[in-house]
């Protein structure tokens, strides 16, 4: 597959600095977004009865948090769905994939959606991988799809559907899931992605800083590009980013989508307003929100 256009080609240093820095829209400072998933992700993991921890892999960051809704959640979700209490013998597994341009970040800050997903019927989980420079991003593709392989072979210990597995990512979280919903030989299944503010091509990184601790050329970087992939049978997917974001986000966005729709991927693509890179995600799973219906949408469809 042909790259979608390279406008990124004809930047000066700074302007791609700047255009692959989305903390460019806000004043710099994304710390207090930081902090928002944190205190989330620290209530939910302190009273949503969550299992911590769970290793899927050897290395000490090979680990992921799992919350599955109660019985009587389930029960209520049913009644309020208009569903089967059989259909819903057990629930649906929403994975999220975070985000921090793969060197930061970390499963501890990534539970802020399970409250929500508990509340909707749904299973949650959120993965750790080995950030950069410990790891390349195609070492941090192989984790995560280590992962999802791992959940899907103990979906009945765990309490949740095999068959009903949702990838969602943010930012890096959104490549990594994008990679992992390839079609490749031997990846694993999943039923829809949701993309949030993601980069499909990586090699415009190539001369930034966000590189020093990559450590990509252009063969790996183009090896780790899903927008460079076949992308024939990628599942229902949504495609979304914030109005307050650069240039090269909402391109890469376009971009991304308009070829999986190209491939046949039935995919739901939008700009929501008002959000940027950052706070875009926390509303994921909230029904009153436009990403939050478009994911819920997605899960229930699995």
């Amino acid at each position: 597959m042909k790259s979608a256009a390279a406008s990124w080609r004809d930047f000066d240093a700074a302007t791609r600095e700047r255009e692959y820095s989305p903390s460019s829209c806000i004043g710099g400072n994304y710390q207090p977004f930081v902090a928002a998933y944190a205190e989330r992700s620290a209530a939910a993991r302190a009273g949503a009865a969550g299992r911590l921890d769970l290793a899927y892999g050897a290395a000490a960051t090979q680990r992921l948090d799992l919350f599955v809704p109660t019985r009587s959640t389930m029960d209520a979700t049913v009644e309020g769905n208009g569903t089967s209490t059989a259909d819903a013998a057990r629930p649906p597994l929403l994975v999220f994939i975070h985000g921090g341009y793969w060197q930061e970040l970390s499963k501890n800050e990534s539970s802020f959606a399970a409250v929500d997903a508990l509340r909707q019927g749904l299973a949650f989980a959120a993965l750790d991988y080995t950030l950069a420079p410990a790891a390349t991003v195609a070492d941090m593709v192989a984790e995560c799809r280590q992962a999802l392989h791992w959940l899907h072979a103990h979906a009945e210990a765990l309490g949740f559907d095999a068959a009903r597995i949702v990838l969602a990512g943010s930012s890096a979280g959104a490549h990594l899931a994008a990679m992992c919903a390839l079609r490749t030989p031997g990846a694993p299944q999943v039923k829809a992605a949701v993309l949030v503010s993601g980069i499909y091509e990586v090699e415009p990184l190539l001369g930034t800083s966000i590189n020093a601790a990559l450590g990509l050329d252009e063969a790996a970087a183009r090896a780790v590009s899903p927008a460079l992939a076949d992308l024939r049978g990628f599942p229902p997917a949504v495609v979304c980013w914030g109005a307050v974001e650069t240039g090269e986000f909402k391109r890469q966005g376009r971009g991304f989508a308009a070829a999986l729709q190209n491939a046949g991927t039935a995919c739901a693509m939008f700009e929501v307003p008002g959000r940027n890179h950052f706070d875009i995600v926390l509303d994921l799973v909230d029904p009153a929100t436009e990403l939050g219906a478009a994911t819920l949408a997605q899960v229930r469809a699995a």
